[in-house]
């Protein structure tokens, strides 16, 4: 196309290469899963445009409103959170925001940021063995078992910080309500609350083992009906903002590679001159 001629054939060819469902953009027209984008521009929530992109049609406003709590839910988790503090120090090595907040986000990987896609899978294998006709609790604490077999850690529940995570209950209240209402059917809101009860029996004078926020959004991505992989997908969207916060925060103080631990803590023999690698 050098000669700035239309080619025919190859012309279509290129376009069946790059078929796409999700957006059409053509001279003057932009299209989001054919939606013209001036059609959703100032009427459409963010959270609806996720929705609609991932799924190929608007939802009710009900499931926009569920979906954003959850998206809010996970924004942040303070500078201890490696996403976050990786992001931090990356925004003081003369990288760019864009930069710094790749190295937050790609810090989201199976042990943290995974575990509400795990949970997804774990709250859909007891519903799948459920809908075979066996006993709701047997198939509860054998799935436990199961996952127990490959890690101590059962995804979605505990937390190491709090001892009950503040954004679990008014996440699942607002899954209640949604449930009572008919939005969802209710399957992984009951397998979660069945799972979180078995691992508190015979727990009494111990730390509870209550369900965390990847638990509770693991329940409402699930019950709206995310994919699992989507569950992981959408806490990503939903922690880069925080990442992003923080790391906009960082690169207006002025440190200079900034180091895992403060200047004072750091033995003698590794300290090297500011602006040195």
């Amino acid at each position: 196309m050098s000669d700035g001629q239309n080619t025919g054939p190859q012309d279509g060819l290129v376009a069946q290469w790059w078929a796409t469902a999700v957006s059409r953009v053509e001279p003057g027209i932009i299209e989001l899963r054919e939606h013209p984008v001036q059609d959703l521009i100032g009427r459409a929530t963010f959270a609806e445009t996720i929705w609609l992109m991932l799924r190929g049609t608007l939802p009710r406003a009900e499931q926009a409103r569920l979906l954003e709590a959850a998206l809010v839910a996970g924004v942040d988790h303070g500078p201890q959170a490696p996403s976050i503090a990786a992001a931090r120090m990356a925004a003081t090595c003369g990288i760019g925001l864009n930069s710094a907040m790749a190295t937050g986000v790609n810090m989201l990987g199976d042990v943290h940021g995974g575990a509400g896609q795990q949970c997804v899978q774990l709250l859909s294998d007891i519903g799948e063995r459920h809908r075979e006709g066996r006993d709701f609790d047997a198939v509860v604490t054998e799935v436990i078992g199961e996952w127990r077999t490959r890690s101590r850690y059962l995804p979605g529940f505990g937390h190491r910080f709090h001892p009950r995570d503040p954004r679990r209950d008014p996440l699942l209240a607002l899954v209640d309500r949604a449930v009572a209402d008919g939005l969802v059917e209710g399957a992984h809101l009951r397998a979660a609350l069945a799972v979180e009860a078995q691992l508190n029996q015979g727990r009494e004078g111990k730390k509870p083992v209550p369900m965390n926020i990847d638990g509770a959004t693991a329940v409402i991505y699930a019950e709206l009906g995310f994919e699992a992989p989507l569950a992981r997908g959408l806490f990503v969207l939903s922690r880069s903002v925080g990442i992003l916060a923080h790391a906009w925060e960082e690169s207006g103080q002025g440190r200079r590679n900034k180091s895992p631990m403060p200047p004072s803590m750091v033995p003698v023999h590794l300290v090297v001159p500011t602006g040195h690698s």
